[in-house]
């Protein structure tokens, strides 16, 4: 019940989203042949965006590779990005990758990707298999998390400043805000209402390297407010 109202301002491509929810993905669902997987801590994704899986040996998705006929299966992985801070509404974002599974070195699994697609609250959208490859993950993909608890748990007076660098344009009646996001251009901050959300994307004066840079620009963004010319948001009143 958003609706989201976009200010141009720089963010990541939707091909470069892609690849930050797979690079710090741990778990995945696979459906295959009329059967379903969930399977944690059992794949890697290449630096060209290769994903292969590791089923134990004799596990079921190992028998069912084995013994299909033509020595591959036809499989769709979802990969869903949840956000690392307990707000409501917690999943950001689901990619779908489909293609067909093979073995490869023992027994590890190649999947060839067919077909790659993202979905997020502002719409879904089918990214080019080769602009996928060729595109690599936010370079604070992998520490966002641990950036967002940390602000969480010990710098909570530090979201109330950032808030107030949105000012009017975000509409009264907050029940609490909370960091919900953090790539190299922003950060996002998750405002509760008794009824829906507003996310606030706070630009930074320069992209972050990693999570030390990030730091320092949360901190340029505060002592330097005059640094952040525009957000984007969504708004909880339809």
């Amino acid at each position: 019940m958003s609706t989201h109202v976009t200010v141009a301002a720089p963010r990541p491509t939707a091909a470069e989203h892609v690849r930050t929810v797979l690079s710090r993905a741990i778990s995945l669902s696979l459906t295959t042949a009329g059967r379903d997987y969930d399977l944690i801590g059992m794949h890697s994704v290449g630096t060209d965006g290769t994903i292969t899986l590791h089923p134990q040996a004799g596990s079921l998705l190992a028998q069912q590779i084995a013994e299909a006929s033509d020595g591959g299966l036809a499989a769709l992985l979802e990969f869903t990005d949840i956000a690392p801070t307990a707000v409501r509404n917690r999943v950001r974002a689901r990619v779908t990758v489909s293609g067909r599974l093979t073995p490869t070195d023992g027994d590890e699994l190649r999947l060839d990707s067919a077909r790659v697609r993202l979905g997020t609250p502002g719409g879904t959208v089918d990214i080019d298999p080769e602009e996928f490859a060729f595109t690599q993950a936010d370079p604070l993909a992998v520490e966002e998390a641990a950036v967002l608890t940390h602000l969480v748990d010990s710098h909570g007076e530090l979201t109330e400043q950032l808030l107030d660098l949105a000012g009017s344009q975000v509409p009264g009646g907050i029940v609490r805000a909370v960091p919900y996001a953090l790539d190299r251009h922003s950060i996002t901050l998750r405002c509760e209402y008794a009824v829906g959300h507003c996310d606030v994307r706070l630009l930074f004066p320069a992209p972050a390297r990693d999570a030390a840079e990030a730091g320092e620009r949360i901190r340029q963004l505060l002592t330097e407010p005059c640094h952040c010319p525009n957000h984007s948001r969504t708004d909880p009143r339809s």
